[in-house]
């Protein structure tokens, strides 16, 4: 049965002369923020908590992306996406890494495991091949970013807490910052500290 329509239809025209401006803050965890890091095309933010969590975010308008990424039984203490922005990985205070899906959240294989204390310090190298951290262990660890598994030993040398490690951006050395109060430099081919000579 078909009915015909009779009535008047009104169509307007507008626009904005002004869009709401991104919120100053955004909210969404529930603890401290110990780790912000963008992807690399700008479009999402990553963040890691004293919640536990790992939230991303979109750039623009400060709105949470998906649901909490959840997987770490401690403080997350370092976010940080791939090169190619396909991959997120954290650091934990619960010793372990972990290796996220930047588009569904998912956890990608298992947590990666070999420091003894509080991973302070994630990054990927710049070919996103190898993964780097640094812990309370005092010790370095590089990773291979596909398997997860150890590559060689631990970079040993600082006497306290590391803090910070960084890939340099031809990723031939690594970079440390320590409780020490000493910066480090290793060479990645022979994982070992840098020469002075």
């Amino acid at each position: 049965m078909s009915r015909e329509f009779t009535g008047a239809i009104k169509v307007r025209v507008g626009n904005l002369s002004s869009w709401p401006a991104p919120p100053l803050e955004w909210t969404g965890h529930a603890g401290y923020i110990l780790s912000v890091g963008y992807s690399p095309d700008g479009t999402r933010v990553v963040t890691g908590s004293s919640d536990n969590t790992i939230r991303i975010w979109d750039a623009e308008s400060g709105v949470a992306v998906g649901e909490h990424l959840k997987g770490h039984t401690g403080w997350v203490q370092s976010v940080a996406y791939s090169p190619d922005g396909q991959r997120i990985i954290s650091g934990s205070r619960d010793r372990t890494i972990r290796i996220w899906d930047a588009e569904t959240g998912a956890s990608v294989g298992d947590p990666l495991k070999g420091h003894t204390d509080s991973v302070w310090s994630v990054a990927y190298s710049p070919d996103g091949q190898r993964i780097i951290s640094g812990s309370s262990d005092r010790t370095i660890r590089i990773w291979d970013a596909e398997t997860g598994a150890s590559v060689g030993d631990p970079l040993k040398g600082h006497t306290d807490y590391v803090r910070s490690v960084a890939y340099s951006p031809d990723g031939q050395r690594i970079i440390s910052g320590s409780n020490d109060h000493t910066i480090r430099t290793w060479e990645v081919s022979t994982q070992k500290p840098v020469s002075l000579e």
